[in-house]
């Protein structure tokens, strides 16, 4: 974990756990298993679980990392937190009360504002109700193409004070996207030696959609061989909106 990222969208990352395995698409060209094989390499403590090497990788099995719960309590000053940027809380080998113990944490520093992004929308929904939804935790689903829109309808009966989405990679048009109850949409295309092209017109659909519905766009990147090769204007300005921390944005 660290107390800055370079994600755009974010000030910091927090990785209570580590590791993930595929489940769709969107997870063929993951940077986070990159990263793992690397760390991994280099001896980090954290990265030394393998994961199946048919859904996941060196350095990405899935682990449990208590001793990083009390980081964020050491960060005094506020600041927008990404939760397991490099794992995915809702995976089924996170038991329930690692993620009640998360959501604690969570609860205990209300200084921050937290990010929750899961491609593991069903675990989500069947669980929802059984965990204690601080007001300061932003509950996001992944979303890369028309085959996993069904994803945002579990998001939608979840308890966040903000539902939001990643539309990233984004590999497909997104026709009909249904944006009731969604508080904010980041977008962007994939980077990497391997990327997948994004079309211009797949973008501008969810930013006219979005504009429609009253709903904060962030516009990521174009992507390509790096994230910063195609910049991040979108007809010829940068869309950096974002809810308003501590307020209400969905019912």
């Amino acid at each position: 974990m660290s107390d800055r990222s370079a994600i755009e969208w974010t000030e910091a990352t927090w990785n209570p756990t580590t590791g993930c395995d595929r489940v769709s698409a969107g997870c063929d060209n993951c940077y986070a298993l990159t990263l793992a094989k690397r760390l991994k390499a280099m001896g980090a403590a954290k990265y030394q679980t393998d994961g199946d090497p048919r859904t996941s990788g060196p350095g990405f099995g899935l682990a449990l990392h208590p001793d990083a719960l009390d980081v964020p309590k050491r960060w005094h000053s506020p600041r927008v937190v990404f939760v397991n940027s490099m794992s995915d809380l809702f995976h089924a080998r996170v038991p329930l009360p690692f993620v009640r113990d998360v959501f604690q944490v969570i609860a205990d520093t209300p200084q921050h504002t937290y990010q929750v992004l899961t491609k593991r929308s069903v675990r989500l929904r069947r669980v929802a109700d059984r965990l204690k939804w601080p007001d300061n935790l932003w509950m996001g689903v992944s979303v890369e193409d028309e085959s996993q829109l069904d994803r945002i309808d579990d998001l939608r009966t979840v308890p966040a004070t903000v539902r939001f989405l990643s539309l990233e990679p984004l590999l497909g048009p997104l026709p009909g996207l249904n944006l009731d109850g969604i508080g904010w949409v980041i977008a962007g295309g994939e980077s990497g030696p391997s990327h997948r092209p994004m079309d211009s017109a797949w973008v501008a659909a969810i930013r006219d959609a979005c504009q429609a519905a009253g709903v904060p766009f962030f516009f990521k990147q174009w992507g390509g061989r790096n994230p910063k090769a195609r910049g991040r204007d979108l007809n010829g300005r940068t869309w950096d909106e974002m809810p308003v921390r501590g307020q209400l944005t969905v019912p």
